[in-house]
């Protein structure tokens, strides 16, 4: 291949690659829709949060979360091809107990791990940091 037709090959594949991840519509398109079906069981969604209003375990789940929650939603937890947007209001308005849940018992079918192996004081610092992200 000569040099001016690599050359206007490259520009194309270039021009192709910029188009179709100009604006936010393209990182939208490339986010994991939530589970609609995947819904806590009522006696686990009753439970509170035993760490309620209390920053410094907020401060705890923000680094769990950056080690463990990051690589699949996003570091400001909005989503990506892995793991779906735990700031939308579908996520957002689930019961603290519902949230625990789903992080200690994960859901194998659509590739979220159980995180059961942590202690619960951890999964519930967990909670917290999801309720900081609805602000980000």
């Amino acid at each position: 291949m000569t040099g001016g037709r690599w050359s206007m090959m490259l520009c194309a594949v270039l021009m192709l690659a910029a188009t179709a991840t100009a604006g936010t519509g393209a990182r939208d398109l490339q986010v994991r829709e939530r589970d609609s079906g995947w819904i806590a069981p009522a006696d686990a969604a009753s439970k509170a949060n035993p760490l309620a209003g209390r920053s410094a375990a907020e401060a705890g789940g923000r680094k769990l979360f950056q080690q463990r929650c990051a690589s699949c939603h996003g570091e400001d937890g909005r989503g990506t091809s892995r793991g779906p947007d735990l700031t939308q209001p579908s996520v957002q308005s689930q019961a603290d107990g519902a949230l625990f849940w789903k992080i200690t018992s994960g859901n194998s079918r659509e590739g979220m791990p159980t995180f059961s192996f942590l202690p619960a004081p951890q999964r519930w610092q967990l909670v917290l940091r999801l309720r900081s992200l609805a602000g980000s």
